[in-house]
């Protein structure tokens, strides 16, 4: 595989770099560069100023609004956005949902909601975890009962991301009971302003509300809002999790992360000297970016399969698992980097430079990132059997 940019995608990337500079604006970059939280509305606008330039909807063909862009293009699009220090944007509706319907959905489907998706008017959550099926997705209890040209939905859903913000949610149900359990489980699209559907939050370690609870009480939806066919819902929720794995895996921003650690080491010191020239300090930098670099390589691979037309599949699982163990990794070097200034708790005013404020915070929430997306047991078992070829009994 050669990593090597040609002339011409290094005058994109120039192109990519210069435009960041040029429009994104200078209180959301620094927002970003502090690890504090943005507003729906910041959000929603920085997206439309990408869809306005065309490059939002990366990953999607150019029938449906994307870029035509290739692996790497797309590859450097990311470097670069992470680089500039923006923000990445909203992920349910762009990179998991879109794909689905372009691969399961209807005509009508696809005409109505990859618009939406596009120019940011409809703001999706994902309802595929509940209180008793995490990891064990397929033991979910959602039921959705057919009523003529509708489904009755009842049961509750967890860790429903921005679920407070949301205007819409992809869910999966249960259809059935027959069979085995996944063959029971369908793929629904629902308004949530529907009558029936509450939402609680639900207030994470890192102090933000991120997460939410939902429940589902005789909520009627449409049949036209099954996605693929009745029974299909794990053959589409396993085709959006590859999508979903291989963007938690973060190579770019972790290596933007790595940077700024090695830079903070560098300009902070202790007792009258540099942290970075303490030697175990710089043996766990070193240790944390050869992990990073092995990561960036598996994702470098994974692009590369991408480009010759393969579509991603269990490999996502690797990506995700050492993805989120580089994230951990970083997010506790830069506990250790920051000392006491790590100890306020959201303090009035700062307390030591800016760049430490979140940075308990930050490694508090990191702790959920080999969970959420899949447990780290979830993708070992799914490495085990459709890379290795092992059998369990």
């Amino acid at each position: 595989m050669n990593i090597d940019f040609s002339p011409e995608e290094l005058a994109f990337q120039q192109e990519v770099r210069e435009w960041f500079a040029q429009n994104l604006p200078a209180d959301l970059k620094r927002k970003t560069e502090l690890g504090i939280m943005l507003s729906k509305d910041e959000l929603v606008a920085w997206q439309r100023i990408l869809n306005g330039r065309g490059w939002l909807v990366t990953g999607w063909p150019k029938e449906y609004g994307g870029p035509d862009w290739t692996a790497t293009q797309r590859y450097i699009f990311d470097m670069e956005r992470a680089r500039a220090n923006a923000p990445i944007g909203l992920s349910m509706g762009i990179i998991m949902l879109g794909p689905v319907l372009m691969a399961f959905g209807t005509q009508e489907q696809k005409d109505y909601y990859l618009p939406r998706i596009r120019n940011c008017d409809d703001w999706w959550c994902q309802g595929y975890s509940e209180p008793g099926a995490g990891s064990d997705l397929a033991s979910l209890k959602t039921m959705a009962v057919s009523d003529g040209d509708d489904y009755i939905v009842n049961g509750s859903k967890i860790w429903t991301t921005y679920g407070h913000w949301a205007n819409r949610i992809f869910c999966l149900v249960r259809t059935s009971t027959e069979g085995k359990k996944q063959e029971g489980i369908s793929f629904l699209l629902i308004d949530m302003d529907t009558p029936g559907i509450e939402v609680r939050p639900i207030i994470s370690i890192d102090g933000e509300h991120h997460l939410n609870e939902t429940f589902f009480t005789d909520v009627r939806v449409p049949k036209k809002n099954l996605v693929g066919k009745e029974g299909q819902g794990w053959t589409v929720a396993k085709y959006l999790l590859t999508h979903e794995r291989t963007t938690i895996a973060g190579v770019a921003d972790s290596k933007v992360h790595m940077t700024n650690l090695k830079r903070m080491a560098r300009e902070n010191g202790a007792n009258g000297e540099p942290l970075m020239n303490d030697p175990n300090l710089r043996q766990k930098l070193a240790k944390a970016e050869i992990n990073l670099t092995a990561l960036e390589y598996t994702n470098l691979r994974t692009l590369a399969a991408t480009a010759a037309g393969k579509a991603p599949g269990p490999e996502s699982s690797l990506l995700k698992l050492d993805g989120t163990a580089v994230q951990q990794e970083l997010s506790e070097l830069g506990v250790e980097l920051a000392g006491q200034y790590a100890w306020p708790w959201k303090a009035e005013g700062e307390v030591g430079p800016a760049e430490y404020a979140s940075t308990m915070m930050r490694y508090a929430f990191t702790r959920a990132a080999t969970i959420y997306g899949g447990s780290d047991e979830v993708q070992k078992n799914v490495i085990a059997k459709m890379i290795l070829g092992l059998n369990f009994k």
